[in-house]
């Protein structure tokens, strides 16, 4: 199930290398996934997905978020795979939570308002309670830079 944050960013739970097609079909531009290879069984290997989006001309990015969190280089890769996107972006993990999550830090990361990125969120079914602290920490500290 696809939820959209924004106009250029959409989250979901485990796609599989049959869904890129629809994606694609949807308008999707670029992945983003968010999900070790092996976090599951039976789930689907990110490079089966990678070669179905790049043969139909979309961009894949592999982000893994594990257990031990988020860290800056994993902000920073999600802002410039968002970036070089030119239209909509699905990222997705397991069930779509990590993915929101690493897509509000990284925002915040670049200066936009907690309280936006946590309306965005609510309204696609995600809270982000348990990281609005670091939420508003990322987003202070992009507007105290020069």
């Amino acid at each position: 199930m696809i939820r959209q944050l924004n106009q250029a960013m959409s989250v979901a739970p485990q796609i599989s290398p049959a869904d890129v097609t629809d994606l694609a079909a949807q308008g999707f531009v670029a992945i983003i996934n968010n999900r070790p290879d092996g976090e599951e069984m039976g789930q689907p290997d990110g490079d089966a997905i990678r070669l179905v989006a790049e043969t139909l001309g979309l961009r894949y990015t592999a982000i893994p978020v594990t257990h031990a969190g988020f860290a800056h280089p994993q902000l920073d890769a999600f802002a410039a795979a968002m970036a070089e996107a030119d239209g909509p972006v699905l990222a997705y993990c397991r069930s779509g939570t990590r993915s929101c999550h690493l897509w509000a830090l990284a925002m915040a990361k670049q200066g936009a308002d907690p309280d936006e990125l946590a309306d965005a969120a609510a309204k696609a079914g995600y809270d982000l309670s348990g990281i609005r602290m670091m939420l508003e920490q990322l987003s202070a500290a992009a507007h105290q830079l020069p």
